[in-house]
C-alpha cells in the first residue's frame, strides 16, 4: 500500500444495509456495516420505507465508525464515491444526500457510482488489480448478469441477464413456502449441506437450444418447486425439506456456472469474478471452482462478507476512478432507480467544486470533522 494510492471513502445504502467503507488504492481499511434485515424480517422481505429510515438513523455513526476503523481523518480523504443506482428511490437518496453533504462541507471530489459495477469491482480488494477484460457473474436478490467489462470505470457491457426472478428472489421465495424465514439465501444454503440435491428433478430455465444462451430465468423453477410442495402438503405427506432445499439450490446454481463458463469460452476470456451476496453461497461457490477448473478458467470469488452490499465495494471503485482520473459527479447528483450498468459511474458537466464555497468548507471541518 503506498501513501500515494487515492483515499476514498464509500457509502452504500440501495437495499437495507448502510454500508460505509474506506480504500486506499486496492487496501481495504474499514469496512463497517449497519444491518435493518431483522425490522423487515417480518415481513418476508425489504420494506423500502422501513429502509430509508434505518438509513438515515445509522449514516452518521457508521461513517464515524469506518473512520476510526482506518485510523485516518475526514480530512484525509481525497473522495467520496457513493452509490446512486440502481436500488431502492427512497433508500438510495439518503446515501447520495450523505455523500454530498460530505463531499461539499470538506471540499472533496464526488463519484455517484454504479452498484454492479461496485459488485465486480470489490474483487480488487481481495485478489488484486481486475484483468482486462473482466468477465463477472453477479448474481443478487436483485439481479442475476453476466458482464464484460473491458475498463471497470467506463466501459461495462450486459451479456445477460434474469428476464424475471433474480436468483436471490427465488431462494427468498421458496424459503417463504418452506417456513425457513427471511433472508432465504442462508438458510437453504445450511439445510441443502444435508439433503439430496439430486432428489427432485427441477427444470433449469433457458438452457433449451433455442434460449437466449446468457438469460436466466427463475420464476418457472420458483413455480415448479412451490407446486411441488404444495402437492405434497396436499396429499398429507411430510415436505423433505433438506432435500428440496439441496434440489432447488442445485437448479440455480448449474444454471448460473453452466452459463457463466460458457460465457467465457465465448468470449475468449480465460477467467471469471463471481460477486453479488449469492455468491456466499457454498455450492455456488464448489460448482464454480469444479467448472473452472475443468475448462480451464480462473476463478475470482471474494469472501463472503464482501460479496454482500457493503461500503467497501463502493469505495474500490471510487478509488478506481481517482486514480484513472475520470470526472467527478456534479453536486446536482441524484439518485437513479434503475441506472443501468452500462454506466459505472454519473460524471458531472464540470468538476463539482470549481465554485468558490472556501468559507463553508472551514466552517464545516471545524464545526463537523476531526
Amino acid at each position: 500500500m503506498a501513501a500515494d494510492e487515492p483515499l476514498v471513502l464509500g457509502i452504500e445504502t440501495s437495499c437495507d444495509e448502510t454500508g460505509v467503507g474506506i480504500v486506499r488504492g486496492t487496501t481495504l481499511l474499514a469496512d463497517a456495516v449497519a444491518s435493518s434485515v431483522d425490522a423487515h424480517a417480518r415481513f418476508g422481505g425489504v420494506v423500502p420505507e422501513i429502509a430509508s429510515r434505518a438509513h438515515l438513523e445509522a449514516m452518521v455513526p457508521t461513517i464515524e465508525r469506518a473512520l476510526k476503523e482506518a485510523g485516518v481523518s475526514a480530512r484525509d480523504l481525497d473522495g467520496i464515491a457513493v452509490t446512486s443506482g440502481p436500488g431502492l428511490a427512497g433508500a438510495l437518496l439518503v446515501g447520495v444526500s450523505a455523500a454530498k453533504a460530505y463531499a461539499y462541507a470538506l471540499g472533496k471530489p464526488l463519484y455517484g457510482v454504479n452498484h454492479l459495477a461496485s459488485h465486480i469491482c470489490v474483487d480488487q480488494l481481495e485478489h488484486g488489480p481486475l484483468p482486462e477484460p473482466t468477465m463477472a457473474l453477479l448474481v443478487s436478490g436483485g439481479h442475476s448478469s453476466l458482464l464484460l467489462a473491458p475498463d471497470i470505470t467506463s466501459d461495462v457491457r450486459p451479456l445477460g441477464a434474469t428476464i424475471d426472478d433474480a436468483a436471490g428472489e427465488a431462494f427468498d421465495k421458496i424459503a417463504r413456502v418452506l417456513d425457513l424465514g427471511f433472508p432465504g439465501g442462508p438458510v437453504i444454503d445450511r439445510l441443502a449441506k444435508e439433503g439430496d440435491p439430486a432428489a427432485i428433478a427441477f427444470p433449469r430455465g433457458l438452457t433449451g437450444p433455442r434460449d437466449a444462451p446468457y438469460d436466466f430465468s427463475f420464476s418457472g423453477l420458483k413455480t415448479s418447486v412451490a407446486r411441488w410442495i404444495e402437492a405434497k402438503r396436499a396429499a398429507g405427506e411430510e415436505v423433505p425439506v433438506r432435500d428440496v432445499a439441496a434440489s432447488f439450490q442445485e437448479a440455480v446454481v448449474d444454471v448460473l456456472t453452466r452459463k457463466a463458463v460458457r460465457a467465457c469460452k465465448d468470449e475468449g476470456v480465460d477467467h471469471l469474478m463471481i460477486g453479488g451476496g449469492v455468491a456466499a453461497n457454498s455450492r455456488l461457490r464448489a460448482l464454480a471452482q469444479e467448472r473452472c477448473e475443468r475448462a480451464g478458467i480462473r476463478l475470482r470469488v471474494p469472501r463472503p462478507k464482501l460479496c454482500t452490499d457493503n461500503g467497501a465495494m463502493v469505495a474500490a471503485l471510487g478509488a478506481e476512478m481517482v486514480a484513472r482520473n475520470r470526472l467527478p459527479s456534479d453536486l446536482e447528483l441524484s439518485a437513479d432507480s434503475s441506472l443501468p450498468v452500462t454506466e459505472p459511474h454519473v460524471p458531472g458537466a464540470a468538476h463539482a467544486h470549481d465554485h468558490d464555497h472556501d468559507h463553508v468548507h472551514e466552517i464545516s471541518k471545524d464545526n463537523l470533522y476531526s
